[in-house]
């Protein structure tokens, strides 16, 4: 075999290597800004992490999300020392990538192995990555839901335009709020065909904040498959991106065959970066060469690395890895607060923004109450007012929201850990005063 870089920035091979070269070991990681002891079980201690404007209610820092100061400061050691020497990679003895296959396995919980997981840099990539390479058979067709995002939609069009292969949609509600557990599942099964490969949905809709029983959706589609040749199972693929980080949920909760979602929303963690769970990688085809071991001794030795693994779906070429090598400091800020309190306290806030909103008749919520149902997001529309305008009227008043970019847009905020009881509070009486 051999050495190359491209290959073993994946593989404990370069461990051995790096461990030979001059490069010291980055300094420990101050815990906050201002140097003083992180407290996660203090809520305004984890809020002091953030370089956020306290000026301003942050109902959007999903979005373009704000990363944590031991994050911050992991990018910036390893940022410093890829400037000092391009052939610089993190000490400790384990290859960079493989500690955050493994940072990212121990989040999602039991049944999540290190192996099966890919390295992306978003959930959009994530959800290409699987809708394009996605094995179809002649006959089989692929169901979605009315409600979701553009990278389902398009990435299932897409899928249709090369494979010829039929993508039905569902409509899982009428209201959001009055969104139903059951009456989701059984859409979802009057949708299936007796040749269903694919089923594409996400865990919590950005157009309403409607949070969709995934696992009950698994029991369904679990039944179905019993009866079914391997080829021919049904897959559940979600697009988990507004749930990951905030609900508690891992894979073993969930049941899904393969969870996308980006690192840098609710998880806080480094722009740039994504991952892709799976328990059924041979299904899918990589669509981009990978920098992995097995593909550069293949095409050094002038043969096939084999079947599909998560890691050959794991696209090559070089990366932000100043961000990448961060990941897993992500990881462990919100596995050292615990994933119940975090779910806990984005739901407590939540359920108190939509009580103070639902007093408001000029008001219309979107977004169910039940906590079942729901989870961080909050959307509603105010009567006579585009949610553009509402935007633009609340950042006067230092509240930061969003518009849902869909055909019938909503005004939306996100309750999470970077936002106080306080600050619900402020946004409620901003959105009073719109009127």
């Amino acid at each position: 075999m051999r050495l190359n870089r491209r290959a073993l920035l994946g593989t404990g091979v370069l461990a051995g290597v790096s461990a030979c070269t001059s490069t010291p070991a980055p300094a420990p990681a101050r815990n906050t800004p201002q140097g003083r002891a992180f407290d996660p079980q203090d809520w305004a201690s984890v809020r002091a992490q953030f370089a956020l404007d306290p000026a301003y209610g942050q109902f959007a820092a999903f979005v373009l999300a704000p990363a944590p100061a031991p994050v911050r400061e992991t990018i910036r050691r390893h940022r410093d020392a890829l400037d000092a020497d391009p052939e610089y990679t993190p000490p400790g003895g384990q290859a960079p990538d493989q500690a955050v296959r493994d940072a990212a396995a121990r989040y999602l919980g039991i049944r999540a192995e290190p192996r099966d997981i890919a390295l992306t840099d978003s959930t959009t990539m994530g959800l290409g990555l699987l809708y394009s390479g996605i094995r179809l058979r002649p006959g089989q067709d692929a169901l979605t839901t009315e409600h979701d995002f553009l990278a389902t939609h398009e990435g299932l069009r897409l899928l249709a335009e090369r494979t010829g292969a039929k993508v039905r949609r569902v409509r899982l509600y009428d209201d959001p709020m009055l969104a139903s557990a059951d009456r989701m599942v059984e859409a979802i099964k009057n949708g299936l065909g007796p040749r269903t490969r694919l089923v594409a949905i996400t865990w919590v809709h950005s157009s309403t904040g409607v949070r969709v029983p995934v696992r009950a959706i698994a029991d369904l589609l679990a039944e179905v498959n019993k009866g079914r040749d391997e080829h021919d199972r049904a897959l559940l693929c979600v697009d988990g991106v507004h749930g990951f980080g905030a609900m508690a949920d891992g894979v073993a909760d969930l049941g899904c065959d393969f969870l996308a979602s980006g690192t840098h929303k609710w998880l806080f963690g480094p722009r740039g970066t994504g991952i892709v769970w799976g328990r059924a990688w041979d299904a899918v085809a990589p669509i981009i060469p990978s920098f992995s071991q097995a593909a550069f001794d293949a095409w050094q030795g002038g043969g096939s690395p084999g079947a599909s693994t998560a890691e050959l779906v794991t696209p090559g070429g070089y990366k932000a890895f100043e961000h990448r090598w961060a990941m897993p400091q992500a990881f462990a800020f919100m596995t050292s607060i615990g994933k119940e309190r975090v779910q806990r306290r984005t739901q407590e806030l939540a359920t108190r923004l939509k009580a103070g909103l639902r007093e408001l008749p000029y008001v219309r919520l979107a977004t169910p109450e039940s906590p079942e149902l729901s989870a961080g997001l909050v959307c509603c529309s105010i009567n006579g007012m585009q949610p553009l305008e509402a935007v633009n009227r609340l950042h006067a008043q230092k509240v930061i929201a969003s518009v849902t970019p869909y055909n019938e847009p909503l005004l939306r905020f996100g309750a999470s850990i970077v936002t106080t009881p306080e600050q619900v509070d402020q946004a409620i009486k901003a959105v009073q005063g719109l009127r």
